[in-house]
């Protein structure tokens, strides 16, 4: 269990109770995400990429058709099993390792790139920023990408956020708006940010298959009892079966930041 004063108040999280909804409803990103990241030159052929907090390997198994070499991290013991044999099903060489992104050292300079994917603001970023300038080679990049509904202008997203703070009212995952991705402080003296993007993309949902997103996420899935999800899907689904298609597009926006690596920490 993850309990963070910065996240949900306090309230504690563990991911790997969701694993397996994550793994079915949650690998969404749309082709223009991956295509975006490598445009920027990242994961591509050659290039040795590390993916702190890679859930079920969304990233990696994603961006492997570029031809990078991936390893990945994530903190939860379950996430990993499920990003490994997702990897092995579709024949894909990815190391995966258990470990929380602080904890995921590896020797000097070993990697061209270092993604972060939904998860920077999870961070202990002092830590996270001295150890990928140790693990980046001289002209490497750290990536934080993300993506999230738009409740104040998407109205199925909006009722879903409501239900999910009916069930769990701590949870501060609501009300996104389009916003960059912030750079702490901490990144200052080893890195300077080269990219920044925001663009919006219509992800598809069916009623079956957003649900299951709901269900995935920190709000839901990780954090609730399983009565309560149980009731929290019950209640979803009829919300969702008074929608007048059975398919349907979510508004949502992807933020991009690329930090550069400074030649040497001033």
């Amino acid at each position: 269990m993850i309990t963070d004063n910065r996240i949900d108040n306090g309230k504690a999280f563990d991911w790997g109770r969701t694993s397996q909804d994550y793994a079915r409803f949650r690998d969404i990103y749309p082709d223009e995400f991956y295509r975006k990241i490598h445009s920027l030159g990242l994961c591509t052929k050659g290039q040795n990429v590390l993916d702190l907090g890679t859930g079920t390997g969304v990233i990696p198994r994603n961006m492997y058709k570029y031809g990078a070499c991936f390893t990945a991290s994530d903190i939860s013991e379950n996430q990993i099993e499920y990003a490994g044999k997702l990897s092995e099903q579709e024949g894909m060489n990815i190391k995966y390792i258990t470990a929380s992104a602080e904890e995921t050292i590896f020797d000097d300079k070993k990697f061209d790139v270092i993604t972060a994917c939904q998860c920077h603001f999870y961070f202990k970023h002092n830590i996270i920023a001295r150890n990928a300038y140790e693990m980046l080679n001289e002209n490497g990049r750290l990536a934080f990408l993300y993506m999230a509904w738009l409740p104040f202008e998407d109205n199925i997203a909006h009722e879903s956020e409501k239900l999910i703070l009916k069930y769990n009212p701590s949870w501060t995952g609501c009300n996104e708006t389009r916003h960059s991705i912030f750079v702490p402080e901490d990144y200052n003296k080893y890195f300077t940010v080269s990219e920044s993007m925001i663009f919006d993309v219509k992800v598809p949902f069916t009623r079956f298959s957003w649900n299951g997103r709901m269900k995935a996420c920190r709000g839901v899935g990780a954090s609730l009892p399983q009565e309560k999800i149980a009731e929290f899907e019950k209640e979803h689904i009829e919300m969702l079966e008074k929608t007048p298609q059975d398919t349907f597009d979510i508004l949502h926006y992807c933020a991009i930041t690329v930090l550069q690596r400074r030649p040497e920490s001033l």
